[in-house]
């Protein structure tokens, strides 16, 4: 058996010394994620997202925030939004409600700030049946079990009902696709 000189033998010992504790805390970290796959089930990969009911009657508010849905949706999670009902999951939702409210009336009793709440009743189910997330399933009071979104709207500052209702629609929108997110 050759000898190998003191000077070539530290040379290896080094090397050893610093892939081994990389090695060994990598093998450590074999379950963990990163980025924002982690924050959502991994058993699925696409959602449908069907038309959403409304009870409003205004104009095509359903459709508006399907739209937002599905933008929070792609924006946000590892999701893929497809057109077929044959995906992994399936969103559905209705919008149970909107309505305008007056915070403020200046002196002569006109609505110097007004209000623009919705509220939505949402289920995320799985290719299998399984709810993933139900508003319904979650042990709050009736009339906390829903999504809602509000907007401010002061109308002496030039802002119009429709960008009120579009940031509520907004907000209503984030709201859905956090829901999605694992439970901790």
């Amino acid at each position: 058996m050759p000898v190998i000189p003191r000077a070539q033998r530290r040379p290896a010992a080094a090397a050893l010394a610093v892939v081994l504790p990389v090695v060994l805390a990598l093998g450590g970290c074999m379950g963990y994620q990163i980025g924002n796959r982690s924050l959502y089930p991994s058993h699925i990969q696409t959602v449908y997202v069907p038309t959403f009911d409304s009870n409003s009657f205004r104009r095509d508010f359903g459709e508006r925030l399907t739209e937002a849905v599905i933008k929070e949706i792609e924006l946000k999670t590892p999701y893929k939004v497809v057109n077929t009902p044959n995906a992994d999951s399936v969103l559905t939702a209705h919008i149970l409600g909107e309505n305008k409210q007056v915070v403020a009336r200046d002196y002569y009793d006109d609505p110097r700030q007004v209000q623009v709440n919705m509220t939505v009743q949402v289920d995320w189910v799985d290719r299998r049946g399984q709810m993933l997330r139900s508003t319904e399933a979650m042990a709050l009071p009736p009339e906390l079990a829903v999504v809602a979104g509000s907007s401010d709207l002061t109308p002496e500052v030039g802002q119009s009902v429709a960008t009120a209702q579009q940031q509520a629609i907004q907000r209503t929108a984030e709201q859905i696709v956090a829901m999605m997110e694992k439970p901790w």
